[in-house]
């Protein structure tokens, strides 16, 4: 035939047409690898950070920082790889938003001096992008990990940066080991007395049980048995409970 391809040319368009029909993989979840060693290198056993050494690893922060913007999470990935790259991306940001401004006293300290919820707070700000979409600290808290996980315990694990936050671990999250941590977090922060305050005649408690106490009363639980699951001191629904001022001090070394 006249205009018949040759031979090379019907491979190479065969080829084409398989390729063009195949899905585009999704990205594999992200290895944290790089954040755990930045942990542990720059947060104690109390979860205070030295932001002072921090600044010397900026550029290794970034290049992790530039991983989770490149690979938000897939529809295959499970859910604890799902919760565990947002709950790393949030704090990952914070250290970052932190860094972004050192020295600083208060995270409230950044930005506008009036915070209006939701619009104009460090949280609010849109500073960094994920999978080609501007995002802020509230667009993971609220716009994800509360909104899709249905899972309380993120607040255990979300650090803003503050003294009466729960610690930020020395690790980085990770989904095999996501349950044990969360579970761990709640132990520490119940039983913390700078953070809550727990005895069998009345219970100071963290804001966070008054500020999200929706999410504590989700699926018939309550915040009296929160408190139990995790504290050592044991509360009835009768206990006078109370919340303590929270100290928005940055949680430095």
């Amino acid at each position: 035939m006249k205009n018949a391809p040759t031979p090379r040319l019907f491979c190479f368009l065969l080829v084409a047409a398989l390729v063009t029909s195949i899905p585009l993989l999704a990205n594999p979840p992200l290895d944290h690898a790089a954040y755990d060693r930045l942990l542990k290198k720059h947060v104690n056993g109390q979860g205070l950070v030295n932001y002072k050494s921090f600044k010397a690893d900026e550029k290794l922060l970034d290049q992790y920082l530039d991983q989770v913007s490149k690979n938000a999470p897939a529809a295959s990935w499970s859910k604890n790889e799902q919760m565990a790259y947002w709950i790393n991306a949030y704090n990952a940001y914070t250290i970052r938003l932190i860094l972004n401004h050192y020295p600083v006293k208060s995270i409230k300290d950044i930005g506008s001096k009036i915070k209006i919820p939701f619009v104009t707070t460090p949280w609010a700000a849109k500073f960094f992008s994920i999978g080609g979409e501007k995002m802020s600290l509230d667009n993971i808290e609220h716009g994800i990990l509360r909104k899709k996980y249905d899972d309380a315990r993120i607040h255990f694990a979300l650090v803003c940066a503050a003294m009466s936050c729960p610690k930020l671990r020395n690790e980085a999250y990770t989904a095999d080991k996501l349950d044990a941590q969360l579970n761990d977090q709640g132990r520490d922060f119940l039983n913390n007395p700078a953070k809550n305050k727990i005895g069998k005649d009345g219970a100071q408690l963290s804001k966070y049980f008054d500020w999200y106490k929706g999410d504590w009363k989700d699926n018939g639980q309550s915040v009296v048995a929160w408190v139990n699951r995790y504290a050592t001191t044991k509360i009835s629904e009768s206990t006078p409970i109370s919340f303590l001022d929270y100290n928005w001090s940055l949680n430095e070394q």
